[in-house]
């Protein structure tokens, strides 16, 4: 059956959604539970195909038994081996978390499309991560891609509507760009299969044609990952989108995003291309560091809890784009673990923040004060996720940022190895709002009930959301600990980066 594994991991999740929609319209019960079990069920995939591409090398699977260029191929080594667990993993939290976020969010009779098109969204994305066609990659992105915008659109917020329709306007130029950029490379090479790509792009390395796909992969990519000043649609898609999806979309599509970015770049341009031929490095470091400043910046300028973690999103994305700047061993390793770092607290810190809207109906700091006092727990899990965020060791987001600053400094960039530790630095001004909010500010939600929130409403979350928040809390402490299991997993995934195949 591991043979057939990466196919299974797309095929079963679509005959799921279709499972989901049929039984949802007898009773909309069943949704929850199947799309449940097919998430576990890719999860557990995942991991057998990390397990299997650490003990016998990459997997190579081609649909019907057509070898490329004339068949698709779903290629599995150890970089989206890596990549595809961490997805999973958060997909499976998110969906653990939405029963309840829901069920107080979205109308009843949205329920049944929600949880079919939740599916959906994650297959999309698994698909993205696994094939080693690069028009499929396209295919993979826009399915995900409209799953997303209906799911931002499905919530109850007036202002959903039009977050989505943003996101539908400039997601589409950022899809016009990668299709336009793979019909360059195609032009150029022949044949939409990456690897064949990488083998034959050199001796094109001096067309106009290659350099205008570069470029046009590139912007696309950027406004997909939200890459200041390219990230105008996120601030609005994260705060308006139910908090389920806001989980999904902020954890797992744009780790996927970049995962894209990074697989088009270094293994079907390769690192010759984007270092020596076309050397674009130091322009990516500035756009980077920009994005890190200004967008932590503009989170501690929000008086929204919600909106305030968004923007942080662009400064987090800042710092995985800066380890495509550096392109050293070390410095991709930070980004890699970063990817893993940044998905997992800001899973977690997303999930605080749709507690408390679930609670409290707000999430304006006006409306929070002392509610650490009635939520704990939740409160508890923001300050560990927070101080990963930050770079607290010794937390995942501590051993990420250390390995980025190394790298930077081995490559002789001192200014930038500052600008990640003022980043950090300015996270701390944002992480603290709350902290200070929830912890030293006087509560105005008393027993007898508040001015925003009855008493009977002020009090933890069911287990459904809390326990998934808990956890990823506790990974942000437990991944910085541990991180050396980790890195043997990364470090293969960046030699075989560097080494373009």
């Amino acid at each position: 059956m591991i043979e057939h594994l990466p196919v299974i991991l797309i095929t079963v999740p679509i005959l799921s959604a279709l499972l989901t929609l049929l039984l949802g319209w007898h009773d909309r019960r069943f949704c929850y539970p199947i799309t449940l079990a097919t998430i576990l069920f890719q999860f557990v995939g995942g991991i057998a195909l990390l397990i299997e591409v650490m003990r016998q090398g990459t997997i190579h699977y081609h649909l019907g038994g057509w070898a490329p260029p004339l068949g698709i191929e779903f290629v599995i080594d150890t970089f989206n081996g890596y990549i595809l667990p961490i997805i999973l993993l958060l997909a499976v939290a998110a969906a653990v978390y939405a029963r309840r976020s829901v069920e107080n969010e979205i109308e009843p009779e949205k329920i049944v499309s929600f949880y079919v098109l939740f599916q959906l969204l994650v297959t999309g994305l698994v698909g993205m991560t696994i094939t080693g066609d690069i028009f499929n990659l396209y295919v993979f992105l826009e399915i995900s891609s409209i799953a997303a915008y209906t799911l931002i659109a499905s919530t109850r917020r007036p202002r959903a509507c039009v977050a989505a329709l943003n996101y539908l306007i400039l997601g589409s130029i950022a899809g016009g760009f990668v299709l336009l950029g793979i019909g360059n490379l195609y032009v150029a090479t022949g044949t939409l299969n990456m690897a064949d790509i990488a083998r034959l792009l050199p001796a094109s390395y001096g067309l106009a044609t290659v350099h205008t796909a570069f470029l046009l992969l590139v912007i696309g990519f950027s406004i997909k990952v939200a890459l200041f000043p390219l990230h105008l649609w996120l601030p609005d898609a994260y705060t308006e989108a139910p908090s389920a999806v806001t989980v999904l979309i902020s954890t797992v599509m744009a780790k996927v995003s970049v995962y894209a970015m990074f697989r088009v770049v270094f293994s079907v341009f390769t690192t010759a291309y984007f270092v020596e031929t076309v050397p674009v490095t130091e322009l990516i470091l500035l756009i980077a560091a920009v994005a890190i400043v200004a967008g932590a910046v503009l989170a501690i300028a929000q008086d929204d809890l919600k909106r305030m973690l968004a923007y942080s999103s662009v400064s987090q994305i800042g710092y995985i784009v800066f380890a495509l700047g550096v392109a050293n061993q070390v410095a991709l390793e930070g980004g890699l673990l970063h990817i893993l770092g940044h998905a997992v607290m800001k899973g977690c810190l997303f999930m605080v923040a749709g507690v408390i809207i679930y609670r409290l109906g707000t999430s304006r700091f006006s409306d929070l004060k002392g509610v650490a006092a009635t939520m704990p727990v939740t409160c508890a899990a923001f300050a560990l996720a927070g101080a990963s965020m930050i770079g607290v060791p010794p937390t995942i987001g501590f051993a990420s940022k250390y390995y980025l600053v190394m790298g930077a400094l081995e490559a002789g960039y001192w200014v930038y190895a500052a600008v990640l530790l003022a980043g950090s630095l300015l996270a701390v001004g944002y992480i603290w709002r709350f902290i200070e909010v929830a912890y030293f500010s006087a509560s105005s939600h008393h027993e007898d009930g508040g001015d925003h929130c009855p008493a009977p409403a002020v009090r933890e979350a069911p287990l459904s959301m809390l326990v998934p928040m808990v956890v990823l809390g506790f990974l942000c402490l437990l991944l910085g600990i541990f991180v050396e299991p980790i890195m043997e997993i990364v470090s293969p995934a960046v030699s075989l980066l560097l080494g373009g195949a």
